[in-house]
């Protein structure tokens, strides 16, 4: 493995078009969920200028088609958006084609007799967790969503005026006998009014680059290679510049790129999906086994089929080139964790309406919090793997 490396990771915040949409898909998800924890989801959300659609499978409650709308039109009020392309107000038309789920696929899904309760499709979810931040999550990546999220905070608050919801960071890291050493450069790609010129965007921005990064990684970090608004002017942004979609920022999502990505998405799907559920499960592992202190980084891979309940294979690296250990660990999981659908959801209370707030600003190296949401952050296993 290489030892000294540049590595870059990019963040999108709340406003990006496809945030928008990820917001929209899980709002579904929560709404299902609120009314009956077993209900099923798959929801997908486009964007485009003053328009929103809907598309998707559902099974349980019934709800009218204008109470979805409705809470559509809160997310994007909520998000900050009331432009001339894009307003959570009437001009901004808003459909909703949700039916019913496949009875083939429920029929997959669904425990019956000896039979428990199977994946909701087939494919490989992978958690990763590493000691490079207190979160235990890749540098690169962590302060990416650092910076948008505290623009957001303050922006939403009216503190941070002249700077739209449509925003990106991106930041590289020089890496020293693996370990990160110093940023070598910044981006920040924001949307702001048209009565703020390019030096005052700057002026606004570079405060949130000195919060979000330690000053110990920023101390080398030349200004010239810090870019604000690159191409100029960003007036015209959210899905009226760019057309957003659900599950089109799967690596902003997860580890930035630092870690695999098993390619489904999460946003608008309910935990029977073990794109969803077992990648959260693979991340509880991974982080659980890091916070241990056993390895100072692991990847776990899990593998479904659909209609199968336990899953196909367990994948464990320690990077430390020791196989015993590796399967070792393997066998830990597999004697203390149930990690059938079912037993996901359970061990981690996945059947709430929680998903809503894990659509911006990544799924993981988020505060556990009092609601069950993001309990797959905790660290409350680690002493299985002492």
């Amino acid at each position: 493995m290489k030892k000294n490396y540049l590595f870059t990771s990019e963040s999108v915040s709340e406003g990006h078009p496809d945030k928008v949409c990820d917001r929209i898909s899980d709002m579904v998800v929560d709404t299902y969920l609120g009314m009956e924890p077993q209900a099923r989801v798959a929801c997908e959300t486009l964007t485009t200028t003053n328009k929103v659609i809907l598309a998707g499978e559902t099974r349980g409650p019934e709800i009218n088609n204008d109470e979805l709308i409705s809470k559509v039109r809160n997310c994007i009020k909520d998000i900050g958006y009331d432009q001339d392309g894009f307003t959570y107000k009437e001009a901004t038309k808003i459909e909703c084609h949700l039916h019913s789920q496949s009875a083939d696929i429920a029929m997959g899904v669904d425990s019956s007799g000896n039979k428990d309760e199977g994946a909701g499709d087939q494919g490989i979810m992978f958690g990763y967790a590493c000691n490079e931040t207190d979160v235990l999550m890749p540098a690169p990546i962590h302060f990416s969503h650092r910076i948008l999220r505290l623009m957001a905070e303050d922006r939403k608050s009216g503190k941070l005026k002249g700077i739209e919801p449509d925003s990106k960071s991106q930041i590289t890291i020089e890496y020293k006998d693996g370990v990160p050493a110093n940023v070598k450069s910044v981006v920040i790609s924001t949307q702001h009014s048209k009565d703020v010129n390019l030096a005052k965007v700057k002026e606004l921005c570079i405060p949130y680059i000195e919060k979000s990064i330690p000053k110990n990684l920023l101390g080398s970090l030349d200004e010239n290679e810090i870019y604000i608004n690159p191409t100029g002017n960003f007036v015209i942004g959210g899905p009226d510049g760019d057309t957003g979609l659900t599950g089109r920022k799967i690596i902003v999502d997860t580890y930035g790129g630092a870690a695999p990505h098993g390619g489904g998405a999460f946003s608008g799907k309910d935990p029977t999906k073990v794109d969803r559920s077992a990648a959260y499960a693979s991340r509880y592992l991974a982080k659980n086994i890091v916070s241990s202190k056993i390895s100072d980084k692991c990847l776990i891979q899990l593998a479904y089929a659909i209609g199968v309940s336990k899953p196909l294979s367990i994948y464990v690296d320690l990077f430390s080139n020791d196989e015993e250990k590796n399967k070792h660990v393997e066998k830990l999981i597999k004697d203390n964790f149930d990690l059938s659908p079912r037993g996901i959801r359970e061990m981690l209370g996945l059947n709430k309406p929680i998903y809503e707030k894990s659509a911006a600003y990544g799924h993981f190296g988020r505060e556990p919090e009092s609601n069950g949401a993001f309990s797959w952050e905790k660290t409350d296993k680690a002493s299985v793997f002492k």
